[in-house]
């Protein structure tokens, strides 16, 4: 099967996997006739949808699964096109879009959110997620110049010190708050609602269009600074022309839904591996696919047990031995 056709079926998947999502949950009240019938703007005579039940309905569906299962289309989107540009930028298939210490710093700003009353969760995670990125970036600068080995260690750097001060917060923190931080870490989607749509959505959407019209620059990126700079390129304002919108988009996600591992390490490469290292492909299928990934995830999440596991937990049971497979499979010698 060629390429184009693989395309396609990527493409395909995000409809019929949101219709399906919408009739899976836990509760046993209503029928996939029931939810089919109040997306399509009203209720089947033959459904026996009484008023009470249509409210029900409304709640159930309007108000849980969809903003859930939208929110969490739109964090797998985001990881997995972040996890590609970085992958491309680095020239390196091992690398993350935490590689700059968004997750450790935005879970310390949580952290910091959850103990002090007045300041918003989300604000905070997303604020000290761009912070340390930031950070990274500044501390890894040298002269007008930037090397990726720089900036990788520089991310390691920032991100041991946030996660050392996010366990200091832990250590003093009491009972209930250190559960409150420790769920928040575990990456969780149970909290998804309207208004977190609002506020991450058109971030993630205007990060994913900007790194989906920057694609050809990741794949001259790709070749090496002195190739780029043989076709006329500035690599080093390439490289931030690409990262702003990655960290935003990952930030955003970190933001409104924990940490979720090995999202943005396996979809790229689950992506390249049939698409090829086209980065004009590979951008917009990570969006559709991440997103798919991720919901049929957290659908396992919401249904397997009788209490919902967080989906943080489940991405990195079936991540790691998954990538450790692509790895074997592709070869120590696989290039983007």
């Amino acid at each position: 099967m060629s390429r184009r056709y693989y395309y396609w079926i990527i493409f395909g998947l995000p409809l019929p996997v949101l219709l399906v999502s919408l009739c899976i949950g836990p509760s046993d009240v209503i029928t996939s006739r029931q939810v089919l019938a109040f997306l399509m703007g009203g209720f089947m005579e033959d459904a026996g949808t009484s008023d009470d039940m249509a409210g029900l309905v409304q709640a159930i569906v309007g108000d849980v699964r969809m903003p859930r299962i939208l929110l969490t289309f739109l964090v797998g989107s985001a990881l997995s096109i972040s996890g590609n540009a970085m992958q491309a930028l680095f020239r390196n298939p091992l690398v993350s879009p935490f590689v700059l210490g968004v997750s450790s710093g935005a879970a310390f700003g949580a952290a910091l959110a959850i103990i002090v009353p007045w300041m918003p969760i989300q604000l905070a995670a997303f604020s000290f997620g761009i912070l340390a990125a930031g950070l990274s970036y500044l501390f890894a600068r040298t002269g007008r110049s930037i090397s990726t080995t720089s900036l990788v260690l520089s991310g390691v750097i920032i991100s041991s010190v946030f996660s050392s001060l996010l366990a200091l917060i832990q250590f003093l923190v009491d009972a209930n708050h250190l559960q409150a931080i420790v769920h928040w870490t575990m990456g969780n989607l149970h909290t998804a609602s309207w208004s977190k749509i609002i506020s991450a959505g058109p971030l993630i959407c205007v990060a994913g269009g900007f790194l989906l019209i920057f694609a050809w620059r990741m794949n001259i990126l790709a070749m090496g600074d002195e190739e780029a700079r043989a076709t006329g390129v500035d690599p080093e304002r390439e490289k931030m022309l690409i990262l702003i919108p990655a960290v935003l988009a990952t930030s955003a996600s970190v933001a409104v839904a924990g940490v979720i591992g090995f999202m943005g390490l396996v979809v790229p490469h689950l992506v390249r591996m049939v698409l090829g290292p086209d980065n004009r492909m590979a951008v917009p299928a990570c969006f559709a696919f991440g997103g798919v990934f991720l919901v049929i995830v957290d659908n396992i999440c919401r249904t397997a047990a009788p209490v919902e596991i967080p989906v943080g937990i489940l991405t990195t049971f079936l991540g790691a031995p998954l990538f450790v497979y692509l790895l074997r499979k592709a070869g120590s010698g696989w290039d983007i």
